[in-house]
């Protein structure tokens, strides 16, 4: 029976995440949510919530935390699909624009606490954010010769470049997302053939 419970509790807290992201959009930050909202949108009494989490923080350091989770599994994906052949690059950037356009709402949570008000939120984004870049600077280390400060440079600056990308497309079109895929490949492609020619001439 406590396996029955146990599953029961953790399908409504994942009502409550759920019903915290759907409720996120261009005009509504995570700050403007109230708990009675959230806990109205999951079909659950705001005294339920309670039992779940202690308080808005604590959900929004919960929805963090899962953005970051998916982000890195995001990544994950987009290696799977380069296995079976084709650029990295452009395989990486599409699978994260097809990302923003399906959880766009997990991404702006991203973006806004980042430079929120929140000292918690904000250190907690730049954790998941750095654990994103060393995961990326990993697969660089991997796949090529250089060391472990170039890949993490060159890591950190494609995060920087397709973090303002995906921030452009959140509320481009069909026609500019694309124009913006284009563009961030290109990017890309200068920061890591760059990174290979100045590991080959140091005194550039």
């Amino acid at each position: 029976m406590s396996g029955i419970r146990a599953q029961q509790k953790e399908k409504t807290r994942r009502q409550i995440i759920d019903a915290a992201l759907n409720q996120l959009s261009a005009e509504q930050g995570f700050s403007n949510l109230s708990l009675r909202e959230v806990a109205k949108e999951a079909g659950l009494a705001a005294t339920s919530f309670y039992r779940h989490f202690n308080d808005m923080n604590e959900l929004g350091l919960t929805l963090v935390d899962e953005a970051g989770l998916t982000l890195r599994q995001l990544m994950r994906q987009a290696r799977q699909r380069i296995e079976k052949g084709g650029s990295v690059i452009k395989i990486s950037v599409i699978t994260f624009m097809e990302f923003i356009e399906a959880n766009g709402n997990v991404f702006r949570l991203l973006l806004r606490e980042r430079s929120g008000t929140s000292a918690e939120f904000r250190a907690a984004v730049n954790r998941e954010i750095r654990f994103f870049t060393m995961e990326l600077c990993d697969y660089l280390q991997s796949a090529s010769n250089l060391d472990h400060e170039t890949c993490y440079l060159q890591a950190n600056a494609l995060v920087i470049i397709v973090f303002s990308a995906g921030a452009e497309a959140l509320d481009a079109n069909e026609k500019e997302r694309q124009e913006i895929t284009a563009r961030t490949i290109k990017q890309l492609r200068f920061i890591v053939r760059g990174a290979m020619h100045i590991n080959a001439s140091p005194t550039i």
